[in-house]
């Protein structure tokens, strides 16, 4: 079994609870993941192109883990999109779509609860409204785009309970996304504390 490439993107993970603690327990299955923290690696955000296209192109299997805020993921994680998905390697004619293929998902941590971000509401929109420009994008590169997990409310229940409660959903959805054959039907992982 290949390892699931993890790309973290969170601007100040020692103060964060979920991302930390999402971190922590894949950090105790090396065999099944390959961590990748943005942050870490370029903390001055001065990305190394040549060996984030050749980490994509060792990998079948991409997770982009964030915090969402402000409708959007941390701007290193946009910027590693604009840098690393250019033309003649992610797509164009002659660039073989080194993406494409490659089965990817996002795991994304948010501030509100989900009945808060739902059509109808002061916000608008849900998330999966939100995330469509990266399915969009990641369609134009060929890339297999899978449903996002996302774990809501943590401005109103940071506590211990709530956060130990994520793991397992989470580790849940990672293997789910890892089996090779997928069930079409299987329903957009996504949870609430109620």
């Amino acid at each position: 079994m290949k390892k699931t490439l993890i790309i973290i993107t969170h601007p100040n993970m020692d103060n964060s609870v979920i991302n930390k603690r999402w971190l922590t327990e894949l950090e105790k299955y090396p065999e099944k993941f390959h961590i990748h923290q943005l942050h870490k690696v370029y903390p001055d955000q001065k990305l190394d192109i040549a060996a984030e296209q050749k980490l994509i192109e060792e990998h079948d299997h991409i997770i982009f883990q964030f915090p969402y805020y402000w409708y959007y993921a941390p701007a290193l994680l946009k910027k590693w999109l604009d840098e690393v998905l250019t033309h003649g390697w992610a797509y164009g004619s002659s660039s073989g779509f080194k993406f494409g293929g490659k089965k990817v998902a996002l795991a994304i941590s948010l501030g509100l609860k989900e009945e808060h971000l739902q059509r109808g509401t002061p916000l608008k929109f849900n998330l999966e409204d939100l995330t469509h420009p990266f399915e969009a994008m990641f369609d134009w590169i060929k890339a297999d785009y899978q449903p996002h997990f996302a774990y809501y409310g943590m401005t109103f229940e940071p506590s211990e309970e709530w956060v130990e409660r994520s793991v397992p959903l989470y580790l849940d959805f990672l293997d789910r996304f890892n089996a090779e054959k997928e069930d079409s039907n299987v329903a957009q992982l996504s949870t609430e504390l109620k």
